[in-house]
């Protein structure tokens, strides 16, 4: 299935050519603003899928993502970057492990790796592709995210002590939980760079658009992305919806998936695209609901971001639903463009009729309070014993609403000791109890020296601070 793939932005303007796997991964987002997909999803037979139930995770991993790469890297080639991408993952146990909660209510724990995010699973393998690429090209780039919490320490972690590489990371200022910032300052390479922005984490996710968009600035200092907004970010994560449901015996089944930026969910609408037969998707939401409201409504509209107990999905505008937007108008960029542009400016998007039909015909949604998912993660944990982080308790009980006659794999996204406050107010733990919790090289992780900047949401003050401390 090895073909030059081609890779075109969902918004199709004249100064976005179709670009190569390679030059698609160096690019990160669009230059007109939009985000890349491949022109056509690949796509294997039921046969085909069987015949990859018994392979390794990594040799899924190359061959699920062959396709998508082209003639940019050999098979063989990929091979080497999947085994080094999940070699550290779970050393005494499966990469991604299948837990089941209940009657056809399966949890696929995606929180093994390095920085215990399901993060981890796209970002390693990222890390050894730019590393890859970029000794090919003999070059070096600057990359810059934003991140709510987990995709920071995975790209940091990642990214750490690559030679051609300086990472620029931004985080809303206190708005993370305390573990996750820990894990990300505590990294203290030369290469790496953490900005606690005053603002949220929309406002991070503003400001690198807005740098992105500068292409002065962007060529300057060769700009790269590693947020989802990263076609292969999602191109990884893939996979392990692949792993699970070849697991669980290749039968229909529906994926439930607690959601922010919608990049994950929508590597599971790609893995449908791709013949495995997940039969409905189902999205939960804490407080911050405009994936629920929209599911239910057919109008994006933004409100005021709420913290809540699940910082990561704390988050106003999802930047990978504009890739759906891009599919359920029969990849019409012309309307994407005008409906991301009237959402950019009063806040509010509008799906066409036949829009809404098809997202409600494959996506269900619900969205949930604090309280109710501090009692759900009580209740779960007296049933099965399984102690759940708040983030993958909303998948779990938005999954157990829309079960139906279809078993459910919920997703876990991430550890439940980097969210220990909340661990500990909903079973009545102490701090050390829930400090147990963590694997023991991160055990002394809160002593650890840290390195990071304040800065105020200034898009300029961003700029100057990257271009007076890069090296690239």
């Amino acid at each position: 299935m090895s073909t030059a793939m081609q890779y075109i932005s969902t918004r199709g303007g004249s100064n976005a050519p179709a670009l190569n796997f390679t030059d698609t991964v160096l690019a990160g987002l669009a230059p007109d603003g939009g985000l890349y997909l491949p022109q056509t999803y690949p796509k294997f037979t039921n046969d085909q899928w069987q015949k990859m139930a018994d392979l390794s995770y990594a040799e899924l991993a190359a061959t699920i993502m062959h396709p998508f790469v082209g003639n940019d890297f050999t098979m063989a080639e990929l091979q080497i970057l999947a085994d080094k991408s999940y070699q550290n993952f779970n050393p005494d146990g499966e990469i991604a492990p299948i837990k089941q909660l209940d009657d056809g209510l399966f949890l696929l724990e995606l929180f093994h790796g390095p920085t215990l995010a399901f993060k981890d699973f796209a970002l390693q393998f990222l890390g050894h592709l730019f590393d890859a690429i970029l000794q090919k090209q003999q070059r070096k780039l600057t990359i810059i995210g934003a991140t709510s919490g987990d995709t920071g320490s995975a790209a940091i972690n990642a990214f750490a002590d690559k030679d051609n590489i300086d990472i620029f990371m931004l985080h809303p200022k206190g708005k993370i939980s305390p573990i996750q910032e820990a894990q990300m300052t505590s990294i203290l390479s030369n290469n790496v760079y953490n900005i606690a922005l005053e603002g949220s984490f929309d406002d991070c996710q503003d400001s690198v658009k807005a740098l992105f968009n500068d292409a002065v600035f962007r060529e300057r200092t060769q700009l790269s992305a590693v947020n989802s907004i990263n076609w292969a970010r999602i191109m990884a994560q893939i996979v392990y919806y692949a792993y699970a449901i070849l697991n669980l015996g290749c039968k229909p089944i529906a994926v439930a998936v607690p959601s922010g930026n919608f990049g994950n969910i929508f590597a599971a609408w790609v893995a449908k695209q791709m013949g495995l037969p997940i039969e409905k998707l189902i999205i939960g939401s804490n407080e911050n609901d405009i994936l629920t409201r929209t599911v239910r409504s057919g109008i994006m509209a933004t409100k005021n971001v709420v913290a809540t107990i699940s910082p990561s999905m704390d988050i106003q505008i999802s930047s990978n639903f504009e890739r759906l937007l891009f599919e359920l108008t029969q990849r019409d960029a012309k309307q994407v463009t005008s409906m991301m542009q009237q959402l950019r400016q009063d806040g509010t998007l509008t799906l066409p009729a036949n829009c809404q039909q098809a997202l409600q015909d494959l996506f269900a949604a619900e969205s949930f309070s604090d309280a109710h998912i501090i009692q759900k993660i009580a209740d779960y944990h007296t049933k099965t014993g399984e102690i759940i982080d708040p983030h993958s308790m909303i998948g779990v009980a938005a999954g157990t609403i829309h079960q139906g006659d279809l078993p459910v794999l919920a997703v876990s996204t991430a550890h439940p000791a980097k969210f220990a406050e909340t661990i500990a107010r909903a079973l009545n733990m102490s701090a050390s109890q829930t400090n147990q919790l963590l694997p023991a090289h991160l055990q002394d992780l809160a002593t650890r020296p840290q390195k990071s900047i304040t800065m105020p949401y200034n898009i300029d003050g961003i700029k100057n601070y990257i271009l007076a401390s890069g090296k690239s």
